[in-house]
Formats: C-alpha cells, structure tokens, sequence
C-alpha cells in the first residue's frame, strides 16, 4: 500500500512496532522475497507489486501459478479481510484493481512475446540447448559466420538453415573461423527439437518485443503490471530461465545510466529465482552477477522470489539489500544449514532470535529488513503484511478478459508473426541461385560435349569422304595407268602390225624389183636394206 515515498508492506509484530515501509529511493537496490510453499510469499509480491504501480513505477512479473492475474481485479470484502483491516489499523482502505497487460510467449492468451535467435546470442542460446564447450564453439563460430555474411538470426528454421549451410561449407571456412565438425553440428541439430516442442517455434521470431513497451504508465498515471502468463512456460523451465536473463540482460544493455532517483524506473520480479541458476556455466554466473551489480544505476530494480535464499548464489545474494524472509522448514541438516544462513543475513534485532523465528513464522508473517534513507539495512523485524488492494485469487474470466480487450493497440503491434526474408529464404535462394548455376553449366558442358561430339563426327566425316576421295583417285589413276598401259600395247600392237605391213609391202616391192632384175639382185638389195644376210 503506497504511502508518500514508501510502499507500506506490514506491521511489526511486537506491541508499539513501526509501520514496516519498503522506501521507493531505496528500491532499486534490489530484493528478496524467499519461504516455503504456503507461507505467503505470493501475497508479498503483490503488494509490494501494486505499490509500486501506485507509484507509476512499471513492474513485470511471471505469473507461475495462474493467480497473479487477480491484480487486473478489484479485492473482495470479507469477514476476514475486515479483521485484517482492522488489525492493521488502516485508514482509507479501497478494493481496488491494478492496470495489468498480459504477456504470453507460448501462443496462449495474452499479447505474444518474441524475440529473435541473435538477440538472444550463442552464449544463453548454448545454455538453452544444454550443449558441451566445443558445442558452443561451433555455435559461436555459426552465429559469427551469419554475421559476416549479412544473414539474421531470427527463428529457429533460421538457425537450422545456417547450421546446415555452414556443415556443408566447413572445408571453406575452416581456416578462417576454425573446424566445424558434422557430429557438433548434428548435436545441435538434435538439441533444437525438444525446444521447438516446447514451444521454441512460437517463441523465437518477429516481431520482436521492444521493453519501452512494459516502461508505459496507464493514464491515470499508475504503472502497469505486465504480467507473463508463465503457468505452461513454468515445464519448460531452461527457456524461462532464458527468457528472464535475457530481459535482465537487454534492461541493462539499453537503459541509460539514471544515477539516485526518487524512485526506480522500473522493477522486475524474478519468480522461481532457483531455475536460473541451476547448473549455470560460470559465464552466465558471472553476467548475471554483473547484471545486478550495475543495472540499479539504471533506475531498475530487481527482485528475486524462491523458497530459500540458499537457492541463490552468493554474489548475487550479496547484491539483495531490501529482503523479506518468510517461514522456512528445517527437517534435515542441509535445510537447518540453509535457515542459519537465512538468519545471519539479517541485522540482529535484540527481541528475539531470528533462527527460530523463521522456523515459527505463520502464512502472512515474515522476516522483513529494508534500507533505510542513508542505504543501511534496518534492524530486521518481525512482522505480519498487510493484504493487497487486488485480488488475492486468480482473475475472474470477466476481469481478465476486460483487461485482455484494452490491449488493442499492443495486440495489432505484436498480435501477428512476421516472416521477413532472413537466413532461412537468403540461404534457399542462394542454394536456388547455385543450383540454376550447376544447371547451367551442366547444360553448357553438355553442349560443349555435343558440340564436341558433332565437331569429331563431322572431322570424322571429312576424314571419310577424303578417304574416298583418296580410294577413288587412285582407282581413276589406277584405271588411268591401266588405259595408258592398254594404249600404249595398243599403239605397240599398231605398230608393229604397220611394220609387219611394211614388211609386207617392201615384200611386194622387192619381188616386183626381182621380177625386173631377177631374183639374185633382188636378194641382194633386201639384203643391203636390212643389214645383213639372213642364215
């Protein structure tokens, strides 16, 4: 309940105690709210919640259980809310409903909330998928690679594409980046099934969600309360965990530095602190350490819920200055340890031991210790917290859907998915562009082949035909030496057929000449023509 610069949060249990006031310019200082299951815890967080959007401080909160969403709703009277009324001796009390928008990651009712695989990064994206060291390095080497070459990261079929772009391209990129083994990429592969079962396929995408949207105050000037719908996100426990560090991370990272402020800019309640921490890599350890250290600077507070502070590590319990301490059980010596420590975390208050108090503490009741005006943790007090103004149960389906219908705006901004063009289609296109490519050039070898083949075929040809040219010039010149060869016996033939009719003739002659000289005479001039005596 706000009262001037303080959230009134309960009364001291001892007769005559103080008011017990959670001091605005002391809350970005960061908290606690731990217990056992039952002893209250939820009722705390909504009324330290409501006041702060009294005080037109934005808040976000997981809504594990399905029964924050009753801050949306005015608070029932009751027979008992009137005893508490007047045991706290409150003056002016209203039922009253706080302005509440309703976030949700998996599809469900409520404004959808995304945000995208490199705002996320390899480091907490490492963690979601549970992988080993060399794993991560080739994620790393993954998301560098998209960088690089200009692709985004926005779902998973994103990061799938890149995974198996990169696998088939690791020979290239292996002396620049470094090797990327097909079994490290095949693990991931495999690792993001069950993410996308659980819901990693609505989660991771477009449009992304912008936190200026939950630093928004409702027209009356009171903060909003935005509300994560977390009853189903809660069995996926690594992704919520993931998603709550992430937004730890982006406040830090974008928020301008504030310095001292009259009160935070904003608060972020942590719910099931302890799944965040579970088997956390020394890495994410110390950003969150770092985290809180720094971001209250920024005017943001933030408060971390869980049933023992033993869930915490202590660098980041060390960081936890206003703490409220509800009931814990102590059966075992592990849970008797983790109540010491609890105690001894509080300035001492000489009216009792705060040891077995926390042991003897009812539901509604608590060890509370906040700072002071000068930053000092007051004495811790026993005391009992006030009820919220809200509903202390889950929203009525009237209410909630009231506060589900004034989220027009916030709904046309988020309400559809977005699938921009992104590694997934640059990646099909380019594979697309590369196989038209390979086709083309298939289709140019294949015709330079024919070509080829026709070139040889034709060479082939030429080399026939010359060779039959060749065939029938040497017939012709064969048939012509035959022709020659003919005449010339022909002329031989001739020619010695004229000289036998020569002969002939010269025969007639000389017995002609024999006739008149006689045939001595005529012997003798043959033999005088021929040379020669024939024998």
């Amino acid at each position: 309940m706000l009262q001037e610069n303080a959230i009134w949060m309960g009364v001291g249990a001892e007769p005559d105690s103080k008011h017990v006031n959670l001091l605005l310019n002391q809350a970005n200082r960061h908290g606690l709210i731990a217990g056992a299951s039952g002893t209250g815890k939820t009722v705390t967080l909504k009324v330290m919640a409501e006041g702060f959007a009294r005080a037109g401080v934005p808040v976000f909160m997981a809504d594990v259980k399905g029964d924050i969403t009753g801050m949306c709703e005015a608070g029932k009277d009751s027979e008992d809310m009137q005893e508490r009324i007047k045991r706290f001796d409150i003056e002016g009390w209203s039922y009253t409903g706080c302005p509440v928008r309703m976030w949700d990651m998996l599809g469900g009712q409520g404004i959808p909330v995304r945000i995208t695989v490199s705002d996320m990064g390899p480091t907490m994206l490492a963690r979601l998928l549970e992988l080993t060291e060399v794993q991560q390095g080739v994620l790393d080497i993954v998301f560098r690679i998209a960088d690089d070459k200009q692709l985004l990261l926005i779902d998973l079929k994103d990061l799938r594409a890149m995974l198996n772009y990169v696998a088939e391209h690791a020979k290239e990129y292996e002396t620049t980046y470094g090797k990327v083994s097909s079994q490290s990429v095949g693990a991931i592969l495999r690792a993001l099934i069950p993410i996308e079962d659980e819901g990693g396929d609505v989660f991771f995408g477009e449009p992304a969600l912008d936190l200026a949207d939950w630093f928004s105050c409702a027209p009356n000037g009171e903060g909003y309360i935005n509300i994560l719908n977390a009853a189903k996100l809660i069995q996926s426990p690594k992704i919520y965990a993931m998603f709550l560090l992430w937004m730890l991370s982006e406040l830090f990272d974008t928020m301008p530095e504030a310095g001292d402020l009259d009160k935070p800019k904003f608060v972020f309640f942590f719910d099931e602190a302890h799944l965040l921490f579970n088997d956390m890599p020394s890495e994410l350890l110390d950003k969150i350490v770092q985290v809180v250290k720094l971001i209250r600077s920024k005017g943001v507070g933030v408060y971390f819920i869980t049933q023992s502070p033993s869930d915490i590590p202590d660098e980041v319990l060390a960081q936890l200055s206003n703490r409220i301490q509800h009931g814990l059980r102590a059966y075992t010596p592990a849970e008797q340890k983790a109540v010491r420590a609890a105690a001894t975390s509080f300035r001492e208050n000489p009216a009792f031991d705060s040891e077995e108090a926390i042991m003897e503490l009812g539901t509604g009741e608590a060890l509370v210790s906040f700072l002071n005006e000068d930053g000092q943790p007051e004495i811790v007090e026993r005391a009992k917290i006030l009820p919220p103004q809200c509903l202390m149960a889950a929203a009525s389906d009237e209410a909630l859907k009231a506060a589900l219908d004034g989220q027009t705006e916030l709904m046309g901004k988020y309400g559809e998915a977005v699938d921009r063009e992104s590694a997934f289609e640059q990646l099909e296109e380019a594979a697309e562009e590369e196989a038209e490519a390979d086709k083309l050039a298939a289709e140019r070898e294949a015709l330079e082949k024919e070509k080829a083949e026709f070139e040889a075929k034709k060479a082939k040809e030429a080399e026939k035909v010359a060779a039959k040219a060749e065939r029938e010039a040497e017939k012709a010149a064969a048939k012509a030496a035959r022709e020659a060869e003919r005449e010339a016996e022909r002329a031989e033939r001739a020619r010695e057929k004229q000289q036998e009719q020569m002969m002939k003739g010269i025969g007639r002659l000389a017995n002609s000449i024999l006739g008149t000289f006689g045939r001595e005479a005529t012997r003798q001039i043959t033999r005088n023509l021929f040379g020669g005596r024939r024998r």
